[in-house]
């Protein structure tokens, strides 16, 4: 009897898993028809026709000569075609890409000391706007972006599109809209960036209809008519506001822009062809814009051990984080110097190390400093553990051997026996365990949440006109987010985020702005010239908790450090600073432009992290 009843079991349970393994197959091979249907050679020869016809017209340009009357119409059809096929192109080789169309500043070399000189179409731009430019200049630098555009279509021409490729491609090229386009950093010297905006989303909507746009219909017909009346609006909207001074950066983001967005995620999940789902990006690529909490992946900043940290971890960080006992004098901890209250900065112009003297530089904020390739100041750390592997050794801060973990501790507070074991399996033999659960503790410090947040993503409409002007001004006329890149407002560039920019602009020595400070940045890493006074550009979202402001904390105020870059930096201050890499010029910033810039910036502050 039992035995019969065994057999009925498995001829049951052998029949359900037949049935459910064939409704899988037939799962999979509808998505499997879903592919086959739809024509990825197109959309990938619609991006080599453009590459193509970017070179055809390069050689035009070239024929035209320099500083002719068709010299920078042509030019400008070049860089048309270019910005078509951007997305694959950069999405398959982003050196090269960034070479193509990054900025035209000299590179040095790390591996063989050398100064590159800049290269691309922001280079041939200057030169092509300037007019006492060399001419033979004018040759060289269209012979070596045609080199470019040519590696670029030949890597275009071998890769065949597909699925998730397109679908990284697009977005990648959604965010240079969102943090290049719309602030100038593509066409610094025309200002032209704001009608290649149009190049973009026009470009997205004929590769969409040569591939996908079929089974979004046959899928979700009213999703194809939402995306594309959101691309025709925001088309319609910069093609009536193409002027780059007068552009209204905010209400094209939260009105036109976003929606965009939103949809084309959507249209991602809809055609079930692609989950979203990669370790190798930064991007939460079902967050509906730029500007969530969750857009961006902390893991893709963190070390191969410590990704998706477990919240032993992060509390066995958080509490070291605070503990003086971690000083070799017991006086100090990284709470010393990163108070949450002062939005994890200390309030002082130069911070205090564990004998009571100052140190050599101001604290910046912890907040979203994981969102970074380099740490300090200067920049000379690769990683967060790097960094605070350098506060443990340091005399002046910690004064702790880095290869020891003092048994005082343990000893002193009994708690930390259970907690490491709980987060690592052990008890630590040295400063290891310690620093990588203070830097998993620092990748949770993240804000974005504030007032500016929650109204570019249109949860709320409280923004004055003066914030949404400050705003305008941030991402237009005062030039900030080409270094602040929007959203995150670091040095971190988008839209790989694989470095983060260091800048030369010239801070001075005092607030009275009569001579260039002595502290010379990364320049002591590799002594290069280049590097003279450079410092990384660190991020503006809770300024007004961090003052005083710069490396050296000498201004005191954020209307100080608009005066300063309104006067063209330490160039501009008559400072000689040859390699400085803010525009010399005046920004010719009003006294209420000036208030407007300060009342956006307050209103980059998480509240959340006030009252910690």
């Amino acid at each position: 009897m039992f035995k019969n009843y065994s057999k009925i079991i498995l001829i049951v349970f052998i029949f359900t898993s037949c049935k459910k393994g064939a409704e899988k197959l037939e799962q999979v091979s509808s998505s499997t028809q879903q592919t086959l249907n739809i024509d990825w050679v197109k959309g990938q020869k619609y991006y080599s026709n453009q590459l193509g016809e970017a070179l055809k017209w390069l050689d035009t340009l070239q024929k035209v000569g320099f500083l002719k009357k068709e010299t920078k119409p042509t030019f400008f059809k070049v860089r048309s075609f270019f910005k078509k096929a951007e997305p694959y192109a950069g999405y398959l080789n982003p050196e090269t890409a960034h070479k193509t169309n990054g900025p035209a500043l000299p590179i040095y070399k790390e591996d063989s000391g050398k100064v590159v000189a800049p290269v691309g179409f922001q280079k041939l731009e200057e030169t092509i706007f300037d007019t006492s430019a060399n001419q033979d200049d004018f040759y060289r630098e269209i012979r070596i972006l045609k080199g470019l555009l040519s590696n670029l279509k030949r890597m275009v021409d071998d890769r065949p599109l597909n699925a998730k490729r397109f679908f990284i491609a697009t977005h990648q090229q959604l965010m240079r809209i969102n943090s290049l386009s719309v602030v100038g950093f593509d066409t610094p010297v025309s200002g032209e960036s704001i009608k290649e905006i149009l190049l973009s989303l026009k470009s997205l909507y004929e590769v969409y209809e040569l591939t996908i746009q079929k089974l979004i219909i046959e899928n979700d017909k009213a999703l194809d008519t939402s995306f594309k009346h959101s691309l025709d609006r925001a088309v319609l909207f910069v093609d009536n506001n193409t002027d780059f001074k007068t552009f209204d950066r905010y209400t094209f983001i939260r009105d036109y822009f976003n929606p965009v967005v939103r949809n084309w995620v959507e249209v991602r999940k809809a055609s079930n062809l692609w989950n979203g789902k990669t370790r190798a990006h930064i991007y939460n690529f079902d967050a509906p814009t730029f500007f969530e909490e969750d857009s961006f992946k902390v893991d893709f900043f963190l070390d191969i051990n410590d990704k998706n940290p477990s919240a032993e971890k992060i509390n066995l960080g958080e509490k070291l984080f605070f503990d003086k006992n971690l000083s070799s004098a017991g006086k100090v901890s990284c709470a010393t110097c990163h108070l949450p209250e002062k939005g994890y900065a200390d309030g002082l112009k130069l911070s205090i190390g564990n004998q009571g003297s100052k140190l050599k530089r101001n604290s910046p904020t912890l907040l979203n400093s994981v969102y970074q390739r380099n740490f300090f100041w200067d920049g000379r750390a690769g990683t967060i553990e790097s960094q605070i592997k350098s506060v443990f050794n340091n005399k002046q801060e910690f004064a702790t051997a880095v290869h020891r973990f003092s048994d005082n501790i343990l000893e002193k507070d009994t708690t930390y026996h259970s907690m490491f074991k709980k987060a690592f399996g052990r008890m630590p033999t040295s400063n290891r365990e310690t620093i990588r659960a203070i830097s998993t503790y620092l990748s949770t410090l993240q804000s974005f949440n504030s007032k500016f947040d929650k109204n570019i993503r249109g949860e709320e409409d409280t923004y004055t006109a003066s914030e949404k002007n400050g705003f305008n001004l941030f991402t237009g006329k005062a030039l900030c987010a080409t270094c602040h890149f929007i959203p995150l407002t670091n040095g971190t560039v988008p839209p790989f985020f694989s470095e983060t920019e260091k800048e030369v602009i010239g801070v001075p020595e005092t607030k009275a702005n009569k001579k260039w400070d002595d502290d010379l940045g990364f320049y002591w890493v590799f002594e290069e010239d280049l590097h003279k006074g450079m410092f990384k550009t660190s991020t503006i979202r809770n300024a007004a908790l961090t003052a005083p402001y710069m490396h050296n904390g000498v201004y005191d105020t954020l209307e100080e450090v608009m005066n300063f870059y309104n006067k063209g930096g330490g160039a501009g201050l008559g400072f000689d600073i040859p390699h400085q890499t803010l525009p010399f010029d005046n920004l010719n910033l009003t006294d209420q432009e000036i208030k407007d810039l300060v009342a956006f910036i307050n209103t980059l502050t998480d509240n959340n992290f006030e009252d910690y």
